[in-house]
């Protein structure tokens, strides 16, 4: 795998609307948490679409990218032109309201991101947003308010919350309409990008796949 010298914030900021599913998808899981393919599957898949960069973000569990990497050294696998992020998404109280947060190009042996690799939510104080974002900032990685749309309460407090607590990213570009063919719900992410755009927060996507194709959801 070809591991150019480039920064997640710089991948961060080239996302637009047309970023997904096919040159950057930032958002996936596989049947390590919740999804259906093993990791290394999931990997193929990703060159074989042409992505650029692809990011695994099974909830709760690294289990993946260690999978990925006893693969990749022990095949020697040099055809892979994907790039891969490491990633986790986490369970966290945001205001009240129970969110996901992803955290990207972390340190995968960080002691800090340990305490949420368990397999399941965390509880107490480690449950608080503010705490999962300080988390993955130990472990040298970047943090993403995942699909801001989806929760009960609005939209437009909780990127304003999140954004109080420092984290580095909203998951703009998302399909809220769950479409065979992964398609940004054009609508609702116009009004998510512009309420970024007067921040000095960065743009994430991702098709959140759970099932075979890294195409759909």
């Amino acid at each position: 795998m070809i591991k150019e010298n480039i920064l997640i914030k710089d991948v961060l900021s080239k996302v637009d609307i047309d970023s997904c599913p096919e040159k950057i998808n930032l958002h996936t899981h596989t049947l390590c948490s919740d999804g259906s393919l093993n990791p290394i599957d999931l990997l193929k898949q990703a060159n074989q679409l042409g992505l650029e960069h692809l990011a695994i973000t099974d909830h709760h569990t690294l289990h993946a990218h260690h999978i990925i990497n006893t693969w990749l050294h022990d095949a020697h696998i040099e055809s892979i032109s994907t790039r891969l992020w490491t990633g986790i998404e986490i369970s966290a109280l945001l205001n009240g309201c129970l969110v996901h947060i992803i955290g990207l190009d972390i340190d995968i042996n960080s002691k800090f991101i340990e305490p949420y690799t368990k397999g399941e939510a965390v509880t107490g104080s480690d449950l608080l947003a503010v705490n999962v974002i300080k988390a993955i900032k130990k472990s040298n990685g970047i943090s993403i308010l995942a699909h801001p749309a989806r929760y009960r309460k609005d939209y437009k407090l909780m990127i304003e919350q999140a954004n109080l607590l420092n984290i580095d990213a909203i998951e703009v570009w998302y399909d809220y309409d769950f479409l065979p063919i992964w398609m940004p719900s054009v609508h609702i992410c116009k009004l998510i990008n512009k309420i970024v755009d007067s921040t000095r927060l960065l743009k994430s996507c991702g098709t959140d796949s759970h099932g075979y194709s890294l195409l759909g959801r």
